[in-house]
This record gives C-alpha cells, sequence and structure tokens, in this order.
C-alpha cells in the first residue's frame, strides 16, 4: 500500500494541485478574469491545502490506509506588469511567477521546502467594457524545482498554459458581479519518460460589494482532458471540484494594497492513472500597486 501511494505522490503538482497540472485551484476568485489599469503589482498568494484522503486510480472510493494525510504550503510570488501598448483593443501586459513551497507527507515521512517550477508569461491581455472585462494569455511553467524526490517542490516536467476568462457587472454600479478564468496546460515528459495527460481549470467566483469590502462565493473545478502516457499510465482521467467562500478588504485604497482570504473545501474527486488528492485549501493573498 506505501508503494502506490508512494507513486501516487510523484505526480502531484506545487499547491494543491493534482496530477498534471502546475496551476493551483483556488488562487483566484472573484473578479478573477479582470486585469488591472497599465502599471506594476505585486500579488502574493500563501496557500495551504490540507490532504485528508487519496482516491482510488479510476475512482472517486477512497484508498484505504492508517494515515493519507498531508499538506502543501506556498508562497507564490506573482509580479505583474501592464503596460500602455494597446494589442488587439486590449492592455498588453506580461507576468512572472516564482512559487516557494513546502511538502509535507505524514505517509511518506518526507518533508521539503524549496523554490518550484517557475512560470514566465511573455502575453496577458485585459479588456475593459461598460458591465465586463475579458482576459487572454499564455505562458510556460519551466521545470526549475528540485523533483529528485516527492516531497521536492519542483514537479519535473514543463507545461504551457493558455488562459480565457471575463468578468460581468450586473448592475450599474458594479456592486453585483461574476467571473469566470479558464486555464489549459499542456505538460511535457517527466525524466522517466511519463507524460502527464492535459489538465483544464475553471475558477469561478460571484460576488457583491457592501461598502469597501467585497464577500463571494467561490469555487473550482479541474479536469483531465487527454490520457497520460508512458510506464504506468492509463486512459483513467482525474478531475476535482471545490466551492468556498472569499472576503476581500481594500487595506489602504490609496496606496493600492488589498487582502484577500478564501477558504475552499473539495466535495469531489477522481482518480487517473495514479490516486488523486481530496482535501481542503486555505488562501491568503495580498495585492499591492506600484
Amino acid at each position: 500500500m506505501k508503494k502506490i501511494v508512494l507513486a501516487a505522490l510523484t505526480a502531484l503538482a506545487s499547491v494543491g494541485a493534482s496530477a498534471g497540472a502546475h496551476y493551483v485551484p483556488g488562487v483566484e476568485g472573484m473578479q478573477a478574469a479582470s486585469v488591472p489599469p497599465p502599471g506594476m503589482y505585486y500579488l502574493g498568494y500563501l496557500v495551504n491545502y490540507s490532504i485528508d484522503e487519496l482516491r482510488a486510480p479510476g475512482s472517486s472510493d477512497s484508498l484505504p490506509g492508517t494515515n493519507m494525510s498531508g499538506t502543501v504550503s506556498a508562497l507564490a510570488n506573482r509580479f505583474v506588469y501592464i503596460t500602455n501598448t494597446k494589442v488587439l483593443g486590449a492592455d498588453y501586459g506580461m507576468e512572472t511567477i516564482v512559487p516557494v513551497v513546502r511538502k509535507s507527507f505524514a505517509f511518506a515521512g518526507e518533508s521539503n521546502t524549496g523554490v518550484g517550477d517557475i512560470y514566465l508569461g511573455p502575453l496577458v491581455l485585459g479588456w475593459h467594457g461598460g458591465n465586463w472585462d475579458a482576459v487572454a494569455a499564455a505562458g510556460m511553467w519551466f521545470d526549475t524545482g528540485n523533483s529528485d524526490s516527492i516531497s521536492k517542490p519542483g514537479n519535473g516536467y514543463k507545461s504551457t498554459m493558455l488562459t480565457g476568462g471575463g468578468t460581468y457587472y450586473f448592475d450599474a454600479a458594479k456592486s453585483w458581479s461574476g467571473s469566470a478564468l479558464v486555464r489549459y496546460e499542456l505538460n511535457s515528459k517527466d525524466d522517466s519518460g511519463f507524460e502527464p495527460g492535459d489538465q483544464v481549470t475553471m475558477e469561478w467566483g460571484f460576488g457583491k460589494s457592501i461598502g469597501p469590502v467585497q464577500v463571494g462565493v467561490v469555487g473550482y473545478d479541474q479536469w483531465q482532458t487527454s490520457d497520460d502516457s508512458g510506464t504506468g499510465a492509463s486512459n483513467n482521467q482525474s478531475e476535482r471540484h471545490a466551492i468556498g467562500v472569499e472576503v476581500v478588504y481594500p487595506l489602504m485604497k490609496e496606496a493600492g494594497v488589498m487582502l484577500k482570504a478564501a477558504y475552499y473545501d473539495e466535495y469531489s474527486a477522481k482518480g487517473g492513472s495514479k490516486p488523486e488528492t481530496k482535501g481542503s485549501t486555505l488562501r491568503f493573498s495580498f495585492v499591492k500597486a506600484f
């Protein structure tokens, strides 16, 4: 049984992600598809994913075991620069993400901390209408993190990530909003020759502004869209689904500082070629405009 669990965890991505995904579901919520105006921004995502159980390969049944718990925590440092240049009517920008990751697995007896795989996004396009926003982006996750054991911060392969989404405001004051942000990841092979299937992640949120505070319901859905390949691969495809709540507070509006907090509970998960984790995510975000 321990060998099965260890094999499953070799495919874990960064914070709470499923096999085959670099992108962490649950880091964006309300108005996730709204790109800020031209300027330089720092976004710090402090995320803790608690693993409650593992779902068996190709199944929604729990994998038996005495202690299947674990945690993956990270500070994802995201830097976004939106220029004054227009491309196809959109504000053009670029971004990078540098995650610092700690993985701790009780069932494996391992814990490690380090810099994970780095993302470079040379293309960010943000459109703004009277009562809507939209975004399109593209970039790559590079194989920069150490991945020589299951608790090391790297995934061991590269991924190309494509992004698209929109936000709609239901009233003239923009106090009610609904948004959806979709990330599609195309994965490469790791050093062992195993290639995780492609993955799509949708994050969504419905929010209401009450004075300076914004509150709402958020969630994420993640599906594997193509089969894994290589040793141990099958035609089973993983998925996970979560729902939660988010609060946004402008700490120092004049200084461009904003705090966000969200909690997600995964109500459904299914294993793919390997077992899939099921758990909960607690996320704090710090946003600073320069």
